[in-house]
């Protein structure tokens, strides 16, 4: 049953149905939705700005700024600081469909990349593993760079503009005198640009120093893995096997855990509601929960019918108690969440961490002697169900904080090793675990796909405040525009540009992340894997056959976040290419033309109905994508449940309650080829 059960994990986790599920997972934080609903507004807008320019000139260089303005050009005139607006804007959208195709393209090339990358480490030859792997890692990174270039130009194309409007609004503050509410609004508009260029900031320092945690966590993967494995006693190779998969899995939430921070919107960047812990360290802490589970797991195997096995739990010949390991893997994982500054999720994993080394003190107290009281083995009994309750609520939180998938592939040289060694698993516990992973999942894809139908309906919100002012504007009669009107319009230009700037820095961070996940790879761990000693280790399953391992999570995660955004880029091109390529043309018609001639008036019309047909043409793309989102989550589920689900045995009614309550508080909304 446990490698009917591991065949039928690994057909449901294979590369591409990973791939999958993270473009599933991720669709609320890196939706392509996001980049494309502001643009054809933000056309529009730019649009009645070029109509409002033909209004009455005047100065706004009446009190300008000490050491003069930065970005206007033209402080002379106000409808020439309007038309720099315009030609800035159109110039952002120029380069950001021709951009985004360069990197949908460049993208394209990445899996076939990370294809070669895995046939090069399943060769058993360590020298062609050190010749030729570089070279594909060093392609995907050259991609990745010159992604990371196209992206900083774009968001920068965008900056440019919003300084523009910027300093104009600040211009034009200083230059006419406002009252009440109006200046309150403008004032407020300005303070809230002045933060979202803090948050992007924030971000950038949140990219470094997820790099530098991922760095310091691989290093120490290797350590651990080194140290474990020496210490471990002969006759314990399946602990070992246990061990090794904790530790892989927790590099594998780290990396998922920094990629979904890159994606999300800072909005959602405080974890668990604590303002005062940095999001970094956080995911940290949560991507130890698979090494505490695994831990637990182990000693929830010595207890089967309400009964410790005493027998299987002390081994004679090494004179040791098999949870011994387990205890000094407790300590070490508290003892590296040490550094991590105070906050919930440490205290859980510590607390975990203290209980679970008092259990198997308390074990080891017994075992010897293979038996203790009746009342004291079914309080240790009850305290190690306990135990295993609160590790699985605690990795559920982690698999929402990380976004990684639950059903997760072993990597393929620890699967190899498995399927050709002849000691295979004895887990009493797969079926249950199965089950765990199958509830996790479910949870999961039930939660993105409540926060996918908010950020629709908040983008359609958002939409519906942007299209009002148009409204407006498009009602007044040239001789009615009015100043106030005019700054007001510049307003939500400033609005709906900060919006489509924010995805074009998500953009930069993502690419930020696939650059530094290969320059850690080559730099750290193909390094260990070329230095790792050939000295005899406890499993055929080796050192080296570890860092190939680790090299492969890293390469895969690079190449999921590639694929990510080429779904992305492949979108917006199209929908650019369809809805918006033709609206920015007419802009440019439009900057161009003489306003007196009536040729104008019906250019801007032209215009205000390409832009509300992109407009509608996006939204209803957003809503067949919400449904098509749907029916995909659904399915991965009803593939799980016929394939993996039907193959379990019957479960007892009170583990599946047991396992639905700590899935359930683990996911409860606190705010808001085979592997190639």
């Amino acid at each position: 049953m446990d490698s009917q059960i591991a065949k039928k994990n690994q057909s449901l986790t294979t590369a591409e149905e990973m791939r999958n599920q993270t473009k599933l997972v991720m669709q609320p934080y890196a939706s392509w939705e996001e980049y494309l609903t502001p643009a054809p507004l933000s056309i529009a807008i730019l649009g009645e700005l070029v109509f409002i320019s033909s209004i009455e000139d005047f100065s706004i260089n009446k009190n300008p700024p000490k050491g003069g303005f930065k970005y206007i050009k033209y402080p002379d005139s106000f409808r020439a600081c309007l038309m720099q607006v315009c030609n800035s804007g159109w110039c952002a959208f120029n380069q950001a469909h021709k951009n985004m195709d360069q990197i949908r393209l460049h993208t394209m090339a990445v899996p076939d990349y990370m294809k070669t990358a895995v046939k090069i480490l399943f060769q058993d030859n360590d020298e062609v593993v050190k010749a030729h792997l570089p070279d594909q890692l060093e392609n995907i990174r050259v991609i990745a760079d010159d992604c990371l270039d196209l992206a900083n130009s774009t968001e920068k194309r965008f900056t440019d503009v919003i300084n523009i409007i910027q300093e104009l609004l600040e211009a034009c503050v200083n230059a006419r005198q406002f009252y009440g509410e109006e200046l309150d609004t403008i004032k407020k508009k300005l303070e809230e640009a002045k933060m979202r260029k803090q948050s992007a900031d924030e971000a950038a320092k949140r990219s470094e120093k997820a790099m530098k945690t991922m760095e310091e966590q691989l290093k120490d993967a290797h350590e651990n893995y080194n140290n474990a494995i020496d210490s471990l006693p002969n006759g314990w190779e399946m602990i070992g096997m246990d061990f090794v998969a904790g530790l892989t899995e927790s590099i594998t939430g780290l990396l998922n855990g920094v990629t979904a921070n890159m994606s999300q919107s800072d909005k959602t960047q405080n974890i668990q509601g604590q303002d005062s812990v940095d999001s970094v360290d956080e995911i940290s802490i949560y991507s130890k929960s698979s090494e505490i589970l695994k831990c637990t797991e182990n000693i929830q195997e010595f207890v089967k019918d309400q009964v410790i096995n005493w027998k299987d739990l002390y081994d004679q010949k090494n004179e040791a108690t098999k949870t011994n390991f387990q205890a000094e893997q407790f300590r070490r994982i508290k003892q590296s969440l040490e550094k991590s500054p105070k906050c919930n999720p440490k205290d859980e994993a510590q607390s975990l961490c203290d209980e679970g080394n008092k259990i198997c003190a308390e074990l080891a107290k017994y075992a010897p002697e293979g038996k203790c009281e009746e009342a004291k083995e079914k309080q240790l009994i009850e305290r190690i169900q306990k135990l295993t309750e609160s590790a699985r609520s605690f990795d559920s939180k982690s698999k929402d904080v990380t976004k990684t998938p639950p059903l997760a592939p072993k990597p393929p040289m620890m699967f190899k090793e498995e399927r050709n060694s002849e000691k295979k698993s004895v887990s009493q516990r797969a079926s249950e675990n199965a089950r765990f992973r199958i509830e996790q999942n479910r949870a999961q894809l039930d939660k993105t796909r409540e926060i996918y139908e908010k950020s629709v309906e908040n983008m359609e919100k958002n939409q519906k405040e942007l299209t009002d002012i148009l409204v407006t504007m498009r009602t007044c009669e040239l001789k009615e525009i009015d100043f106030n009107t005019t700054i007001k319009m510049l307003v939500k230009g400033m609005d709906a540009m900060g919006r489509v700037k924010e995805q074009w820095e998500k953009m930069v961070r993502f690419f930020q992340m696939v650059s530094n996940i290969v320059k850690t790879t080559l730099t750290r761990t193909l390094k260990d894997f070329v230095t790792t000693s050939e000295k005899t280790q406890r499993l055929s399953y080796n050192a080296k056959l570890f860092s190939k391992d680790l090299l492969y999570n890293q390469a895969f995660q690079a190449t999921n976040i590639s694929s990510l955004v080429n779904l992305i880029s492949a979108t917006y091109t199209e929908v650019s290419t369809k809805y918006l390529m033709d609206r920015v043309s007419s802009l440019g018609k439009l900057m161009a033309m003489d306003k007196e001639k009536p040729e104008f008036l019906s250019e801007r019309l032209k215009l205000q109905n390409s832009c509300d047909e992109a407009q509608r043409a996006i939204l209803q793309l957003v809503l067949k994508n919400k449904e098509e989102f749907k029916r995909k989550s659904e399915a991965r589920l009803e593939k799980i449940d016929n394939e993996l689900l039907a193959i379990l045995p019957p479960a007892d009614p009170k583990e599946i309650k047991s396992i639905q309550a700590a899935v359930k508080s683990g996911f409860a909304e606190k705010e808001e080829a085979e592997y190639c």
